[in-house]
């Protein structure tokens, strides 16, 4: 039978969010529906209403969320009603050519439930990255739901669905940092704060955090920043070279999305070093670097989708690791409200002093 439940959306581009009546249909084969507990409030939700990661309004918001499954439709088997799961947006396929090399984290054929949510009109929703979950309940593919220990609670094990997975796997998974290396990030939101952790967990001797906010520099180093930059201040890749014996960084994770700061990731970074770029351009962004100091200069640019994660090996992990106090997920957690409150959180962002506004349901 379908569920009425409230869920916040937003008809069209940059119009304030609403909370909206939604209609949830029974899961479909190899679907579940998920009643969610916790929804962090994450930039790429903003996006999605600036319109800048598609035309397809109205969207139902969140995605970075955790909470109990509800039930599920014929063909499941890896999650069952009463299992406490975190959502993920990369549900691997299995037999795609990247499933099939023995590498599922780049998957090329990830899917969401078939069936659409709507609103009580009957208008089709889209669900942001799959899964909507700024919303009581909501219907995702069970694919994108990964179980992990029910003793942590649902707004730390929610934020493993995005930002902090992205930030730690863009450190440990794309920019394989080791022990000894040094590393910078730059930009020390949520994701750039989470490379941090990735870092320190790693092993990184030296951990520079350049950002352009005192308050976050400050924040950074509660996360395992060694040294900090202010970049408005001064020039960043000056700075990292000077602590870093002329040389560079071994690993430069740009958390920005921006040609200026990739550019500044790109000449901070030693000879042979690795770019990492997980913060999100926008679709009009265009980089120009030399040819030659592409060549030149060596080592790896790469992107990291999602940090590289395979939720079903990284978030039980993580969520391990927090229970063992090796890490801290709770640090990310800088207010929790509720579905009324998403556009004020929306707002926040802009101030610098939220790493994450998480949704209670």
């Amino acid at each position: 039978m379908t569920q009425r439940v409230q869920g916040v959306v937003v008809l069209g581009r940059n119009e304030p969010v609403r909370v909206e009546t939604v209609l949830v249909p029974d899961p479909g084969p190899g679907e579940a529906v998920v009643k969610v507990q916790a929804c962090g409030v994450c930039h790429t939700d903003l996006h999605y209403k600036q319109g800048g990661i598609s035309d397809d309004f109205p969207f139902l918001l969140g995605h970075e969320a955790a909470g109990v499954v509800e039930s599920v439709g014929d063909g499941v088997t890896d999650v069952a009603p009463g299992d406490f799961v975190v959502l993920n947006w990369r549900a691997v396929c299995g037999r795609c050519r990247a499933c099939l090399r023995g590498r599922p984290w780049y998957c090329f054929d990830t899917h969401n439930a078939r069936q659409k949510m709507t609103l009580a009109d009957g208008t089709e929703l889209s669900p942001a990255l799959g899964i909507g979950a700024f919303a009581e309940k909501t219907l995702v593919a069970a694919g994108q739901c990964t179980k992990v220990d029910p003793v942590v609670s649902p707004a730390v094990a929610g934020l493993l669905g995005c930002g902090v997975m992205a930030g730690i796997g863009a450190a440990m998974n794309t920019g394989d940092v080791g022990r000894g290396d040094t590393v910078a990030v730059i930009g020390c939101g949520g994701v750039g704060d989470a490379a941090i952790v990735g870092a320190r967990l790693a092993g990184a001797a030296r951990i520079i955090a350049v950002d352009i906010d005192d308050r976050k520099l400050e924040t950074a180093k509660t996360m395992g920043a060694t040294h900090t930059v202010n970049s408005r201040s001064s020039d960043p890749v000056a700075s990292i070279r000077e602590l870093t014996g002329g040389f560079g960084a071994d690993v430069v994770i740009e958390a920005v999305g921006r040609p200026e700061t990739y550019e500044q990731a790109f000449y901070a970074r030693d000879l042979a070093g690795t770019v990492v770029l997980v913060g999100v351009p926008t679709p009009d962004m265009k980089l120009e670097l030399p040819l030659l100091d592409v060549f030149g200069r060596g080592g790896a640019l790469k992107s990291s989708w999602y940090g590289d994660c395979l939720p079903s090996r990284d978030f039980p992990m993580l969520i391990d690791l927090h229970q063992q106090g090796r890490i801290d997920l709770g640090a990310f957690v800088t207010e929790t409200i509720g579905l009324d409150d998403v556009e004020k959180a929306f707002a926040r962002m802009h101030e610098g002093d939220v790493l994450r506004s998480v949704v209670l349901l």
